[in-house]
């Protein structure tokens, strides 16, 4: 028995990193899962995004628990979209019981004046807001809403300095993250159908494996390799250790999205091994 059976989960940017972690932990606990990734390339972006292979992977995963997935290509800007997805989860499952919306980008150059702070913008918090409307007239009491938020975009001196505006466009997103949660918990509470945000550290993802990450936290170096920022990379975190394991917020992912957390709702959690402690938010 896991504590989410018989409950289907909505969960984009899925296809990898912390999204793949989060399916396939819910997936251990019951749940059949609903999986939308964007799986083709941002201009603004300096890494390569997922790809439909990894999404398969994903869904090879899910599959590989015994659960039932539906995934399918989905750009979180466009509600539309979304919104298909929700309209195909009810017409196979019948339900949703589980919001994560995970779909994150930090982008590292503009291709025309402000450009990398609309993409961030766009996918970090419209897509985010994208999410919950077109599932919420689904969800019913009992319901878990889950948002990724960021530590970094909580705080000065971290995510700003990335690229030419995609960095402020990063942090604009989750500070206003932060306010939403607490705004559509108190709206949704009467219905008993929770929201909440957590805001991890650096985490074991693409998102902070790639050169301009490297390069906020080694600004010595104009190409930081892997090994260069590991040195700096403790420095963000009170407890001495790099980062933390999608893992590690997934299994926070199961326990708000489970009814060990019924009562939780509002909430902007600190997944931080005390980073916050150490260089106070905002």
């Amino acid at each position: 028995m896991g504590k989410l059976d018989g409950r289907v989960a909505f969960i984009t940017g899925a296809a990898r990193g912390q999204g793949r972690s989060h399916a396939v932990r819910l997936a251990e606990e019951g749940a059949d899962i609903v999986a939308v990734d964007i799986c083709e390339p941002i201009a603004t972006m300096n890494y390569p995004l997922a790809s439909p292979e990894d999404l398969a992977q994903t869904v090879k995963e899910v599959e590989a628990l015994g659960r039932r997935i539906i995934a399918k290509k989905a750009d979180v800007r466009a509600r539309d979209q979304l919104a298909g997805v929700i309209d195909e989860c009810m017409s196979t499952f019948g339900r949703l019981d589980v919001v994560v919306a995970n779909a994150g980008i930090c982008p590292a150059r503009d291709t025309t004046v402000l450009s990398g702070f609309i993409d961030a913008t766009d996918v970090d918090l419209i897509g985010a807001m994208n999410t919950v409307a077109v599932s919420v007239p689904h969800l019913t009491s009992g319901a878990s809403i889950i948002i990724t938020g960021s530590t970094a975009g909580l705080m000065t001196g971290t995510v700003e300095n990335i690229g030419v505006s995609g960095g402020s466009g990063y942090m604009f997103a989750k500070k206003i993250i932060f306010e939403y949660v607490e705004a559509i918990a108190l709206q949704l509470a009467p219905h008993m159908i929770r929201a909440n945000a957590i805001h991890p550290t650096n985490c074991d993802t693409h998102l902070l494996h790639n050169e301009d990450v490297y390069r906020a936290f080694r600004p010595d170096l104009e190409h930081p390799t892997r090994e260069e920022a590991m040195l700096a990379l403790p420095s963000m975190q009170a407890m001495p250790i790099p980062f933390i394991d999608p893992l590690d917020v997934s299994n926070l992912v199961a326990f708000l999205a489970s009814d060990d957390s019924r009562y939780i709702t509002g909430l902007n959690i600190r997944l931080d091994a005390g980073a916050m402690l150490k260089r106070p938010p905002l």
